[in-house]
């Protein structure tokens, strides 16, 4: 093995390919955000939908930075992890379900835990 590649194989200061899981990964993040800002703009009276718009993506975002990003900035175990990415999806499907469309809550919750499931199970391997 050369000197500059890690045991993994990877050379030194890459990483691996980006796979089909790890876009539908970004892609539920990215939905999950979404989703919630339209939540708190949509379902809450006029003074506190600006709030609740900015401040409930926000806060997610902040902790998936916190715990679940590939640079995270506190490291915890993988199943702490999982648990917060998993809040982050519960709070978007629950989010759907308060605004009355069951079915996409549930379609997406289905999407996001599988989706879930896959990538954390790629990066124990």
């Amino acid at each position: 093995m050369p000197e500059s590649a890690t045991p993994t194989g990877v050379p030194a200061g890459t990483r691996p390919a980006l796979s089909a899981v790890d876009v539908l990964a970004v892609l539920c993040e990215l939905f999950a955000f979404g989703t919630l800002a339209f939540w708190g703009f949509a379902a809450w009276p006029l003074p506190w939908n600006i709030v609740i718009g900015i401040g409930a993506p926000l806060v997610a975002i902040l902790l998936w930075a916190l715990f679940v990003s590939p640079r995270a900035v506190i490291v915890v175990h993988p199943f702490l992890r999982a648990v917060v990415e998993l809040l982050v999806y519960v709070s978007a499907t629950i989010a759907w379900w308060s605004v009355g469309l069951i079915w996409v809550g549930l379609i997406f919750g289905v999407i996001a835990v599988t989706v879930g499931v896959l990538s954390g199970r790629r990066r124990l391997a």
